[in-house]
């Protein structure tokens, strides 16, 4: 059994991150678009890491990083496109290729929603998948988004465009209870 912490992005998460990304980078690029190659640089990652804590100081984003108990940045979990007029937000998550299978997105994903409830207020979620990628799909479903509009030529991954569906969450639905936001994870390996 290992316990995980979900935390806010913080600027002194930049190195971490980018350690992050350069080891999971070819895992990720089997899955989803790949990032430019600057992006994987000192100066790349901490102009995204800048951006996002302003986009999260604006009121637009929560960015969250997931780290184990070493202190070692193990995925990321963000809360994007915050629209607190229309009470909606997009989620996105990255698990390390390491920490795939054990529930860490399904747990950093429930950390999202209560989030999107109890902090922004916000009244529905919505996701993006891509066709084939059946482990991010469950985790969607597991957490009770349905599958919505197909969306084409969604993104470019290993060279060729893929399609995909957008997924949504009525927040306020019936059955819809937001976790207590504790910021620690359990995951039984």
């Amino acid at each position: 059994m290992s316990t995980y912490a979900i935390r806010t992005l913080r600027r002194d998460d930049a190195a971490p991150l980018l350690a992050f990304e350069q080891a999971n980078r070819t895992w990720f690029e089997r899955h989803i678009d790949r990032r430019p190659d600057d992006f994987y640089s000192v100066d790349g990652i901490q102009a995204h890491v800048a951006q996002f804590l302003d986009e999260h100081a604006q009121g637009r984003m929560h960015p969250c990083v997931i780290v184990d108990e070493h202190g070692e940045l193990i995925g990321r979990a963000n809360l994007k496109d915050i629209d607190g007029q229309a009470q909606t937000a997009e989620v996105g998550y990255r698990i390390g290729e390491q920490q795939a299978g054990k529930g860490l997105a399904t747990a950093a994903l429930r950390h999202l929603i209560a989030l999107a409830q109890d902090e922004w207020q916000l009244a529905s979620l919505c996701a993006y998948a891509i066709d084939g990628n059946a482990a991010s799909i469950r985790v969607l479903e597991r957490c009770g988004f349905v599958q919505g509009m197909a969306v084409p030529d969604i993104a470019t991954v290993a060279g060729n465009i893929v399609d995909g569906h957008a997924y949504a969450l009525n927040l306020r639905a019936a059955g819809v209870t937001a976790l207590p936001v504790d910021n620690k994870v359990v995951v039984y390996d």
